[in-house]
C-alpha cells in the first residue's frame, strides 16, 4: 500500500472516530433534554433537535473575515453584547443565540411575554450575543445573513422587536430562507419604521459581518455546548437551573430570589424592549 492511501486511510478513521465522539455527545444530550422538554411542558421537541444539533460542527466560513463594524451601543465583553433594558437592572440575562436554531425560537416563542415583562418592570437587564453554528453544521449562510440584519436593526434601535419578528417567522432549520436579504429585509416592514434605506444597506452591504463572525468565534471559545445558552447573572437557567427544570413559574422565581432586596433598574436604553409586530 503506498503512503499516500496510508495517510487517506489515517484520515477517515480519524474522521470517524470524531463523528462517533460528536454521535455520543449528541445522543447523551437528546436523553437528557427529552427529559427537560417532557418536564417543563413549554418547550417541544423541536427545540431539543435545534439544540442537539447546535455544537455537531464548527462554522469555518471565515470567523476573521470582513471589517470588525460593531452595531451601535453594544456592551459586554469585547463589546459582543446587544443589550436590552435597564442598565441598572439588578440582574442580568445572557442569551446566546442563532437565528436559525429552531431549540431558540422555541425558547423564545415561550419565554417572550415573561421576559418582555421583567424587563419593563426593570428587574431583569438581556444581553444578546448572536451566533452562526447552524450554518457551520447545516452550510447555507442565514444565521450569518439574520444576525448581521438584527445588528442592522440594533444600529436603528429596533433590535429587540426585530429579534422577535425574526424568531417568530422563522423557517425550518434545513431552509435556508434567511440567506435572502430580501426576505430579511421583508420582515423588517413588521416592525414600524425600520425598513428605510439605510437598514436596506446595512443589510445588503453586510455591514456587521465581521462583527457577528467574532461574536461566534467567542461562541466557539466559550466551552458552551449549544444554543440557546441562558444564563441568569452567570448560572445556567436553560434547561435547568441546578437540579429545578426551567419553567415559566420557575423562572420568575429564579429573577425574584436573585433580586430580593434589590431596587429595579430605571436607566433604559434609547431602544427598550417591544411586543414585535405579529
Amino acid at each position: 500500500m503506498s503512503e499516500k492511501n496510508q495517510e487517506r486511510m489515517k484520515s477517515a478513521r480519524e474522521r470517524l472516530q470524531r463523528e462517533r465522539e460528536l454521535g455520543k455527545q449528541r445522543d447523551k444530550r437528546w436523553r437528557a433534554l427529552i427529559v427537560s422538554a417532557a418536564v417543563v411542558g413549554v418547550m417541544g421537541l423541536a427545540a431539543v433537535a435545534g439544540l442537539i444539533a447546535a455544537n455537531a460542527g464548527k462554522d469555518d466560513g471565515g470567523s476573521d473575515a470582513g471589517p470588525l463594524l460593531a452595531p451601535s451601543g453594544v456592551a459586554g465583553k469585547e463589546q459582543l453584547a446587544l443589550p436590552v433594558g435597564a442598565s441598572d437592572a439588578p440582574s442580568t440575562l445572557t442569551v446566546w443565540e442563532d437565528f436559525r436554531c429552531p431549540a431558540c425560537a422555541q425558547f423564545e416563542n415561550a419565554f417572550r411575554k415573561t421576559i418582555h415583562d421583567l424587563v419593563q418592570a426593570g428587574q431583569i437587564k438581556v444581553e444578546y450575543h448572536l451566533a452562526t453554528i447552524i450554518d457551520g453544521n447545516m452550510g447555507g449562510s442565514g444565521s450569518l445573513r439574520a444576525a448581521n440584519a438584527a445588528a442592522c436593526a440594533q444600529d436603528a434601535g429596533k433590535f429587540a422587536p426585530y429579534h422577535d419578528v425574526l424568531y417568530q417567522n422563522q423557517p425550518p432549520e434545513t431552509d435556508d430562507a434567511f440567506a435572502q436579504n430580501s426576505k430579511l429585509i421583508a420582515l423588517a416592514g413588521k416592525v414600524e419604521g425600520l425598513d428605510t434605506p439605510a437598514f436596506r444597506s446595512c443589510v445588503e452591504e453586510g455591514k456587521h459581518d465581521g462583527w457577528v463572525n467574532k461574536s461566534n468565534t467567542a461562541f466557539q471559545n466559550g466551552g458552551f455546548k449549544g444554543t440557546p445558552t441562558v444564563q441568569l447573572n452567570g448560572e445556567s437557567v436553560f434547561p435547568q437551573k441546578g437540579s429545578e427544570q426551567i419553567s415559566i413559574a420557575n423562572f420568575k422565581k429564579w429573577v425574584a430570589e436573585a433580586n430580593k432586596g434589590k431596587n429595579p433598574g430605571t436607566e433604559s436604553p434609547p431602544a427598550g424592549p417591544a411586543p414585535a409586530a405579529s
